[in-house]
């Protein structure tokens, strides 16, 4: 059940952020424009990802693919290759696939409206907000990470933040508080305020301009909320990857495009059941791309994905004469141009491993 009595008038909450926003707010790449392909871009990066680590991603992209046309007409592969490093690759080819449909059925022009929005891949419902109310200045709200704590905060909501209940009730406020006018300001300014304010740990509450206002500073509550998540175990994967060295050259694959971390580069790799021996999986690795060699041990490595542990160990084979070409798309690269691949996250641990 939706909770309609509010502790303060709703229509305060607007102009007091919008006057911190002009003096505070921060100055971001993505500011000051209205076009829709570099709004929808950033928000698109910045879906679980920092500011920080999406600025270089970003300029670098608007490099390449300057306008939505010519990032619909690019290969998935370049496109996924300029991606690499950012995570979340479901992303990349969301982005891909949704500038075909902005170029393909909206002649290249965005749509403006939340529900249209929401029908390209990879924009749910708060980032279609973001999107039409910064480009278009369209009364949409957010609730965005920054958003939801915000909120938790200032109404002292006191259960799990993202349960359906948290997210009818939420939703709920941030349309109540929404303004009709300065949508695009006071956008920019409730995100701004998460950022830099309302952060997870140590809010600077003292700082903020709805201190008054907030019910989780004027019960104590300020270091409490949002409550936190109760995490699951992840499960763990074990793998083994084959590192073939050849005159100082070492054998890469592409990943498929469609799929878990698709389009990266990799290293050869098999899974490793509990009751199998790593020389199986090894003998049939070599059997592949029929070559020999003995495998020697360089270690392993443990990376965390969203949804599962992997634990890979690495093997290293010299090999002295290359009689095939591996099939599927694979590469020779040396060390250097392995440091410019766009390997997945697992794998440019892997690499570090050579140069031990």
């Amino acid at each position: 059940m939706i909770m309609t009595d509010l502790p303060f008038d709703p229509d305060s909450v607007a102009p007091l952020l919008l006057d911190w926003y002009g003096r505070a707010g921060r100055n971001l790449p993505w500011r000051n424009s209205r076009d829709p392909y570099r709004i929808w871009l950033s928000e698109i990066m910045l879906q679980q990802t920092t500011v920080a680590a999406v600025i270089g991603y970003y300029q670098r992209f608007l490099e390449n693919f300057p306008s939505v046309e010519p990032l619909a007409a690019a290969p998935l592969e370049a496109v996924i290759d300029l991606w690499a490093g950012l995570g979340y690759y479901a992303r990349a080819r969301n982005l891909h696939a949704a500038a075909k449909i902005v170029v393909e059925e909206f002649a290249g022009c965005f749509p403006e409206s939340v529900d249209e929005l929401q029908q390209l891949p990879g924009v749910g419902r708060s980032t279609a907000g973001a999107i039409a109310a910064l480009a278009f200045d369209k009364r949409a709200p957010i609730l965005d990470g920054n958003v939801r704590r915000i909120l938790c905060r200032l109404f002292a909501w006191q259960e799990p933040p993202r349960s359906t209940a948290a997210d009818k009730q939420l939703w709920w406020w941030a349309e109540r508080l929404t303004p009709q006018q300065q949508v695009h300001d006071y956008t920019q300014a409730i995100m701004d305020l998460g950022a830099i304010l309302c952060l997870p740990r140590k809010p600077r509450c003292e700082q903020c301009p709805l201190q008054q206002l907030c019910q989780a500073r004027t019960s104590g509550l300020e270091q409490q909320l949002p409550l936190k998540q109760t995490s699951k175990k992840l499960p763990v994967r074990h793998e083994i990857a084959l590192l073939l060295e050849w005159q100082g050259r070492y054998l890469v694959r592409r990943r498929a495009v469609s799929g878990f971390l698709g389009g990266l580069w990799e290293f050869p790799t098999l899974g490793l059941a509990a009751d199998e021996l790593p020389e199986q999986k090894v003998a049939l690795l070599l059997a592949d791309f029929s070559v020999t060699g003995t495998a020697q041990p360089l270690g392993s490595i443990t990376h965390i994905y969203s949804h599962f542990r992997l634990e890979l160990q690495l093997l290293r084979v010299s090999i002295a004469e290359l009689s095939t070409v591996a099939e599927g798309e694979t590469d020779w690269c040396t060390i250097a141009q392995l440091n410019e691949l766009a390997l997945h996250g697992a794998h440019k641990k892997a690499l570090g491993k050579l140069g031990e």
